[in-house]
C-alpha cells in the first residue's frame, strides 16, 4: 500500500537553513525570468544555506513589461519563493525551494521605488537578464525628461522604459548622495556581455553631464560572465509535479536541467557575495568561455531549432536525437565553431561537445523547440553571425551556418515541410518575413536585410545559403541535411 502524499504545502510558510527574514537586499536583478531563478538566485541560495551569516546579499527582483505582473502576482502570494525541479535523464526530479529573492518591484507601477533601490546604500551589485535585445537601446527610446532630471535635481515624474534608464537614474541619486561604488554584472547571453552594458551605460550617463558621467567611469564597474544552464518555459505538468510528488503548492515553478555554470571576471566595485564555495569560476578573463558557450551551445540550439521545426519535430530531445541533425551539429561543431575558439582554460573542446548533445537529448527537461526559434534576429546576429564572419576571414567552411540560416527563412513562413503552422516570434518578424516570401522576393533578398551586414555580396556564403535553400524547397529539410558536406 503506497504511503499517500500529504496536501500540499504552501510555500509562503516555507523553512530555510538560514533566517531569511533577516535578508538584506544587496543585490537589485532586472528580469526576473525562469533562468534567473534557475541560476543567480539558485546559486546564492546555495550559499546562503553553506554559511547563513552571509545575510547582506538577497535579491531584489525588477519587471519592466507587462507580461512581468503575473510574474510579481505569482512570486507575491509566495512570499517571492519558488522551486526549482531539477530534471535527470530517466525521470529522476529533485525540488528545491529558494528563498534568495526577497523582494519583487514593477517598475511601471512604482518607478520611483526601483531607482531607489538601486541608489540605496546596501545594494552593491545590479544584475540583469534583458535579453539580446535589452541592451539594443540608445537614450532616445525613453522620456525626454530623463536627460533633464539625470542633469538637475528635479522632481521625480520621469517613468524610464529601458533597464538601462532606470540603472542611470539609480546611479545619478546615488552620485547625488555620495552613494559609494556599485557593479553592473550583465548575465546575457552576449560575447563581452559586461563591455556591452559598459557603453550602453556611460551613453545614458552622459545625458547627465561631465560630472556626472566621470562618476560613473570611476565608481561602477562591468565585468563580463559566462551563464550556461537550460531552463525551459513552466509548464502545467511542472506544477503538478511539484504538486503531486513534492507537495509544494507552487505557481511558477522553474523546471531545469542538472548542469549549470557560471563563469565571471572578478572585478566587483564594492565587493561580491563568495559564490566560489558553490562552484562559481572567478576568472580574470571570461572571453574565452563566453565565446566557446555562445558559438557551440546556443549555436547549435539554432541549428537544431528550426531544421527540426522544419522536420516535424517539436521537442528539443526529439530533434537532437535525429541522426540527420546530430551529424549537423557535430559537423558545425568541429568544423565551423570550434576552429574559431581560444583556448579555455581547463576544457577539454571535444567532451564539452558530446557533453552538449547528451544534454539536448535529456528527454525529462521537455524544452520547446518553439522556445530556442524565438527572438531569432537578436539571437543570429549576436551568436552564428560572428563565427561565420572569422569564418570568411579565415577562409574556413560556412556552408553548415548558411544551411541554418536558410532553415531559419524557410521556418519564417510559419510552416513546417508538412504545412502544419507554427508561431514566428520575434522583434523583426514585420521585416523579415515579407523578405523570406519567395512568392514576393527572390531568396538572395532576405541576405539583403541589415542585420546580415553585408553577408549578401560575400559569393561563398551567399551560394551556400541558396543552394541551401533550394534544397530545402524543392526536396526538403532532410535531403538538404544529408548534402551538406
Amino acid at each position: 500500500m503506497s504511503t499517500p502524499v500529504p496536501p500540499p504545502a504552501q510555500l509562503a510558510s516555507h523553512r530555510f537553513a538560514y533566517p531569511r527574514e533577516r535578508l538584506k537586499v544587496g543585490i537589485v536583478h532586472f528580469g526576473v525570468g525562469n533562468f534567473h531563478r534557475s541560476h543567480q538566485a539558485w546559486y546564492l541560495h546555495r550559499l546562503l544555506n553553506e554559511d547563513p551569516g552571509l545575510l547582506d546579499w538577497g535579491i531584489c527582483g525588477v519587471g519592466l513589461l507587462p507580461g512581468d505582473l503575473a510574474m510579481r502576482d505569482a512570486l507575491a502570494a509566495q512570499d517571492n519563493r519558488f522551486t526549482v525541479l531539477e530534471k535527470q535523464p530517466g525521470g529522476g526530479v529533485t525540488a528545491t525551494v529558494v528563498g534568495s529573492l526577497v523582494e519583487y518591484l514593477f517598475a511601471p507601477a512604482d518607478p520611483l521605488r526601483v531607482v531607489e533601490r538601486i541608489a540605496h546604500p546596501d545594494t552593491r551589485i545590479v544584475t540583469l537578464t534583458i535579453t539580446e535585445g535589452g541592451y539594443d537601446v540608445t537614450p532616445r527610446v525613453e522620456p525626454a525628461g530623463l536627460a533633464a532630471w539625470l542633469r538637475y535635481d528635479a522632481p521625480f515624474t520621469v517613468r524610464p522604459v529601458s533597464a538601462f534608464g532606470y540603472l542611470a537614474m539609480g546611479l545619478a541619486l546615488r552620485c547625488r548622495r555620495g552613494g559609494g561604488k556599485l557593479t553592473v554584472l550583465s548575465c546575457d547571453n552576449i560575447q563581452g556581455n559586461g563591455e556591452l552594458a559598459r557603453r550602453v551605460c556611460r551613453e545614458f550617463a552622459a545625458l547627465g553631464g561631465p560630472e556626472f558621467a566621470a562618476w560613473v567611469t570611476t565608481n561602477v564597474t562591468f565585468p563580463n560572465c559566462m551563464v550556461d544552464r537550460i531552463t525551459p518555459v513552466t509548464s502545467a505538468a511542472d506544477r503538478a509535479l511539484a504538486r503531486e510528488r513534492f507537495a509544494l503548492s507552487d505557481a511558477w515553478p522553474v523546471p531545469a536541467e542538472p548542469f549549470i555554470q557560471w563563469v565571471v571576471e572578478d572585478d566587483f566595485a564594492a565587493g561580491r557575495p563568495p559564490l566560489e564555495r558553490v562552484g562559481v569560476q572567478f576568472v580574470h578573463d571570461v572571453a574565452p568561455y563566453e565565446k566557446m558557450k555562445l558559438r557551440l551551445l546556443n549555436c547549435s540550439h539554432q541549428a537544431l531549432g528550426y531544421f527540426g521545426v522544419l522536420l516535424g519535430h517539436r521537442y528539443v530531445h526529439e530533434a537532437a536525437a535525429d541522426p540527420d541533425i546530430v551529424k549537423l551539429l557535430r559537423d558545425y561543431m568541429d568544423l565551423e565553431a570550434t576552429p574559431t575558439l581560444d583556448p579555455v582554460p581547463g576544457v577539454d573542446l571535444a567532451h564539452y561537445q558530446a557533453t552538449l548533445i547528451e544534454r539536448f537529448q535529456n528527454e525529462a527537461i521537455g524544452d520547446t523547440l518553439a522556445r530556442i526559434c524565438a527572438f531569432s534576429s537578436d539571437r543570429i546576429r549576436q551568436w552564428m553571425l560572428p563565427v561565420v564572419h572569422e569564418q570568411l576571414r579565415r577562409g574556413g567552411p560556412v556552408s553548415r551556418c548558411a544551411a541554418v540560416v536558410a532553415s531559419w527563412a524557410r521556418y519564417l513562413e510559419a510552416t513546417d515541410a508538412a504545412g502544419q503552422p507554427h508561431n514566428v516570434v520575434d522583434a523583426l518578424k514585420d521585416e523579415l518575413i515579407p523578405l523570406a516570401d519567395q512568392r514576393r522576393n527572390p531568396a538572395a533578398a532576405f541576405l539583403d536585410h541589415p542585420l546580415f551586414a553585408g553577408l549578401g555580396g560575400q559569393p561563398r556564403f551567399a551560394g551556400a545559403f541558396l543552394e541551401a535553400r533550394r534544397r530545402i524547397d524543392t526536396a526538403g529539410p532532410r535531403a538538404a541535411l544529408r548534402h551538406l558536406d
